[in-house]
């Protein structure tokens, strides 16, 4: 420990306005450089933004207070820091050199689309995660200054809805229909080769070395050591970032072919589908991406990759699904009245896929059967947040018949529901007890609380982020608009966006697109909801506000 006297209450006082400027503009500054292939100066500003005080607070800030899995234990079992201990950490962070990197925890989590299968992530220590994250801040502006245009998995600014009207933009344009590879990389994760990763990082000495050592560190597996020979674990602070790194040039080296049709890669983390009219180029697509992968250990899972095409059967297969989103039956035949000129005679639906309705229909169903014996209003409050937020993930494609059926759907479930508890009531008294009439339909509700509808979620088109934009060009203006149009987020988010112009009003900081945000009660009451009571705040801002007004 230095010879500062670290006290309590400066962790709460540091002016991180100041800090994040000055590390933004450093950043900013390494994105322009790297767009311009200067490397020299890429480096000697990469070194000046590790070793600044600026950047090691805004590291453990992010690793201790807004990351969601900032409580997940590493293999020392520390899942917390006072202020105190994080401007100790502040300090170590200083020795970049000398950094000596911790064994990583193993632990597994069911996939989402198979419960059955399970997901190995790998934990790194708090200290270190503050290192990788450090490391992150320096690696990234120079990353997305050459990133291809069509990836979108954990990068700043995108997401899946970028990635989705990418996918419609180009179905939509020309005259043909188009064959389509939809296909996954097995294990992306675990098999990445860790020489072909490093040698195509090209970054200061140490944090080459840190890398290496992170890349090679044990694994305690249920009480077992584990030394990969491949992989970058899922779980770490970087991890995301090196991945990328590691598929970097695949869609340019894939889309380039000597014939006049044009091949379109578009990728989201491990899974991507390759587009074109024509099917012997494709399949020529397909011979190339599989070469490419080989170079860096990866291959194709043969499972989950196959040949569709947009309008007609293919191998058994019309249209595909993608990212939860699925274009069955992908183009449609209409007459000319009904296209546009330059869309010739077919037109493009992209829907909520039907293995994510019948996900979101069983974890409905769970819900409901676990809340039988609770008051109607626990049970409102439980399955509200629910529908909304899958409501809102799909409310930017063809969805508006997909909500009025799952509105059916819940209706039913409910209805059981009121017949469990009441099976000696008739069906009218039942139904005279939980629903009620609000003009032209009936609602579940008990006068207080009410169901939301599926239905009532209007549908709006998503604007794709430009292709060559990054949050490190510093054009606020456009993406403040773009982060205001974030179909994810609810609308009183996004009102609250607009009206404290991207700012957040406890530390004057901009939102950026990688921040958590909440909402709190400017005056401490939680039962005052109005709009004027309510304000958005980053998450770190939102834990010192709740301990000072809602105690």
């Amino acid at each position: 420990m230095t010879d500062v006297a670290i006290r309590t209450e400066d962790w709460t006082t540091l002016p991180w306005k100041k800090y994040q400027r000055n590390v933004f503009r450093l950043q900013r500054r390494i994105y322009q450089a790297a767009r311009r292939g200067d490397w020299k100066r890429v480096h000697s500003l990469q070194r000046l933004l590790l070793r600044s005080w600026s950047t090691r607070c805004l590291a453990v800030r992010q690793v201790t207070q807004d990351n969601r899995g900032k409580r997940t234990p590493g293999v020392d079992g520390v899942a917390a820091l006072t202020p105190e201990e994080r401007l100790r950490l502040v300090y170590q962070l200083r020795y970049l050199s000398r950094w000596i990197v911790d064994p990583i925890r193993r632990m597994y989590i069911p996939k989402p689309n198979n419960p059955t299968e399970k997901r190995g992530l790998g934990i790194p220590t708090m200290r270190d995660r503050a290192m990788q994250a450090l490391v992150k801040l320096a690696l990234e502006p120079e990353w997305e200054a050459a990133f291809e245009p069509n990836s979108y998995g954990f990068r700043p600014g995108r997401s899946t809805h970028d990635a989705i009207e990418a996918i419609f933009n180009f179905t939509l344009r020309g005259l043909q229909p188009k064959y389509v590879l939809d296909a996954n990389i097995e294990k992306c994760f675990d098999r990445i080769s860790h020489d072909g990763l490093l040698a195509k990082l090209y970054a200061p000495q140490p944090v080459m070395r840190l890398i290496r050592a992170w890349l090679k560190a044990g694994m305690l597996d249920n009480g077992q050591w584990l030394f990969p020979e491949a992989g970058t674990p899922q779980g770490g602070v970087l991890s995301p970032l090196l991945a990328n790194i590691a598929l970097h040039g695949f869609e340019t080296f894939v889309s380039r072919n000597g014939r006049k049709h044009r091949v379109v890669v578009i990728r989201y983390a491990d899974d991507f589908v390759i587009l074109c009219d024509d099917l012997d180029v494709l399949l020529e697509a397909k011979t190339r991406a599989e070469e490419w992968l080989s170079q860096i250990g990866l291959r194709l899972k043969a499972e989950k990759t196959h040949i569709t095409h947009t309008l007609d059967e293919h191998e058994g297969h019309i249209g595909f699904d993608f990212l939860g989103f699925t274009t069955l039956r992908g183009q449609y035949r209409v007459g000319k009245y009904r296209a546009h000129k330059r869309h010739a005679g077919y037109k493009t639906l992209i829907m909520p896929s039907r293995k994510a309705v019948q996900r979101h229909l069983r974890e409905l169903k769970a819900l409901i059967r676990q809340y039988r014996g609770a008051p109607q209003a626990a049970l409102i409050a439980e399955l509200n947040p629910k529908i909304r937020g899958w409501t809102l993930y799909y409310q930017t494609c063809v969805a508006k018949r997909v909500f009025d059926k799952l509105d059916s759907l819940v209706h039913y479930k409910l209805s059981r529901w009121a017949y469990y508890r009441h099976k000696r009531k008739t069906g009218g008294w039942r139904y005279a007890r939980y629903w009620k009439r609000n003009g032209t339909r009936d609602e579940f509700t008990d006068g207080t609380s009410t169901l939301t509808r599926y239905a009532d979620m209007p549908i709006t088109r998503h604007i794709k982020v430009r292709g060559e934009a990054s949050p490190f060009d510093g054009e606020w203006v456009y993406w403040g608009a773009h982060l205001g149009r974030d179909p994810t987020k609810p609308k009183r988010v996004i009102r609250l966006l607009k009206q404290q112009h991207g700012r957040c009003p406890h530390c004057g900081l901009r939102f950026t697109t990688e921040d958590v945000l909440e909402v709190h009660h400017a005056d401490g009451n939680h039962n005052n909801n109005s709009p004027a009571n309510l304000v958005l705040l980053h998450a770190h801002c939102h834990d010192v506000a709740h301990s000072k007004r809602c105690q």
